[in-house]
């Protein structure tokens, strides 16, 4: 009974010494922080995503592509993310300020999608890697989304929508087509939309070697 007090000292200066760490620090260092502008373009920096690519976000939650992929350019020294130009510089906290939910994630068995938008802008390759992963890259451990889409019948002509380039057992049977859903379009503007290309003043592009 003696020990009690010492018990319940210690565990409150436990308790307290986590809050100032975690959650004291963090808002006292992050909590500032505000979209900058951009000379450029005269919108702010990290940019504004459209509607589309806002519920976009929320469908890559949903569909747990977090599990998998990570959103997060590691600092140089520790990692090879730059040399491997999975982006121009560090991530850091400002890079998250226009995102619902930041999920920069901790496991990278995919890609890093932190600059995907930088790498393509074509919506109908993500949706055929959505749709048939292994019909892209026969050694893909993806899943399918095939659920984010609908495979129908042809109506007169095609839809300007339906996916090109689907072979082998993901092709449609003759007559029918497969088109995105609402979700899957949604997906593929939020998935277009990441760049973080843009220089900031707490991470700098890197000089050109």
């Amino acid at each position: 009974m003696k020990k009690l007090p010492s018990l319940f000292f210690g565990i409150l200066v436990f308790f307290g010494a986590s809050w100032l760490g975690i959650v004291a620090y963090s808002n006292n260092n992050l909590a500032h922080l505000e979209p900058l502008p951009d000379e450029e373009t005269g919108g702010t920096l990290p940019p504004t995503l459209s509607g589309l690519a806002v519920i976009g976000e929320k469908v890559y939650a949903a569909n747990g592509c977090i599990e998998c992929h990570t959103q997060q350019v590691r600092s140089a020294p520790l990692t090879t993310d730059i040399q491997k130009e999975l982006g121009k510089r560090q991530t850091v906290a400002r890079d998250y300020l226009r995102r619902t939910t930041a999920m920069p994630g901790t496991l990278r068995i995919g890609q890093d999608l932190s600059n995907y938008g930088t790498r393509t802008d074509d919506a109908n390759a993500i949706h055929l890697k959505l749709y048939a992963p292994r019909s892209v890259v026969s050694w893909s451990t993806m899943p399918s989304y095939s659920y984010l889409y609908k495979v129908r019948k042809i109506q007169g002509q095609p839809s300007n929508e339906s996916l090109v380039g689907l072979t082998g057992s993901a092709a449609p049977k003759p007559g029918y087509e497969v088109v995105p859903t609402e979700k899957a379009k949604a997906l593929a503007a939020y998935l277009l939309s990441l760049n973080q290309s843009y220089p900031l003043p707490e991470s700098p592009a890197p000089p050109a070697q």
